[in-house]
């Protein structure tokens, strides 16, 4: 597959990652229930088809993503990099709240760490700038973490440029990692340049839109969502917005059947089509979803395709 080297790292990245959100199980944010073995299964999957990172969160599945991703590890000879994420943490009862304190963050990467059963982390990110007023002293912890060799690599998660360039003024930034789809192009207009501009690597999150670009979503499957899926609070799996989210899918699926790929590949295309962008997270969790997307990266796009997206 091909690679990228992401922002000032020396990490050589495909250019589609496994992304680990689903996989942690029902929760606040959760996708509903799934099976740990088939987690497993699926993430063996996309390392043999060359899939060579895994981006997860601790707060994904409240520490259970993480464990997962170490079960799937510890089965497998592949050595892909981990990225985790920091800045969501919970209590007994489950409730969930930010924090970028110095201690806090510190208990994090070491509980992370424990759960992954890796020495290091290759990517450690803010997860969230929130609170706005701890954004300084939490990218201070991470720097410090990195001197100490608790984490390889340091980026944010859903910063602003005003905000990448009040912590690069600290230290600089590996990465920064959005949300960019064709259901979410913002990020396109102010925040990818400047960090095209400043050479920060992107891994952006959401590509196929949370799975509305799939291929494969309709009214009737939103409908039968596991209850306790995310998605049911998300507007953009409701009206007003859920019929054009639709047919946007429509036109990735025809677009698709001119190229021979599916819909996903055709969402996935276009967000790697940014010069920006050094890879797309993609949420997997069975492995016939693995075949769907993992050569999104070869699809070649013309000029009809992007009229065709842009004017949906």
């Amino acid at each position: 597959m091909e690679k990228r080297r992401l922002g000032n790292s020396d990490l050589e990245i495909t250019r589609i990652g496994f992304g680990a959100w689903a996989i942690g199980g029902s929760w606040d944010w959760g996708w509903g229930d799934q099976d740990d073995a088939a987690s497993i299964m699926t993430l063996h999957q996309a390392l043999d088809r060359g899939i060579n990172w895994i981006d997860t969160a601790a707060i994904y599945g409240l520490g259970h993503s993480e464990e997962v991703v170490r079960q799937a590890l510890a089965q497998t000879d592949a050595h892909p990099y981990v990225f985790t994420k920091c800045s969501l943490i919970w209590n007994a009862k489950k409730s969930i709240r930010n924090s970028l304190k110095a201690d806090s963050v510190r208990r994090e990467v070491e509980q992370s760490l424990t759960r992954l059963g890796v020495e290091t982390i290759d990517l450690y990110q803010i997860h969230w700038p929130i609170p706005k007023q701890q954004i300084e002293e939490g990218w201070e912890t991470l720097v410090q973490l990195k001197e100490e060799g608790k984490v390889r690599h340091i980026g944010v998660s859903n910063f602003s440029v005003a905000q990448l360039k009040k912590i690069g003024a600290i230290a600089p930034v590996t990465s920064l990692q959005p949300p960019y789809s064709l259901v979410h192009p913002e990020v396109g207009e102010e925040i990818l340049p400047y960090c095209l501009d400043q050479e920060i690597g992107v891994i952006c999150y959401s590509p196929m839109a949370s799975g509305m670009l799939s291929g494969k979503m309709t009214r009737e499957r939103i409908e039968q969502l596991d209850p306790t899926d995310w998605r049911h609070k998300s507007d953009d799996f409701k009206e007003p917005v859920l019929t054009r989210n639709l047919a946007l899918q429509e036109t990735c699926r025809k677009i698709g059947e001119k190229h021979g790929r599916t819909a996903g590949e055709i969402a996935i295309a276009w967000v790697l089509e940014n010069p920006a962008v050094t890879g797309a997270i993609v949420g997997m969790r069975g492995p016939d979803q693995v075949d769907g997307v993992v050569n999104a990266s070869t699809v070649q796009l013309d000029d009809d395709d992007r009229a065709a997206l842009k004017n949906v």
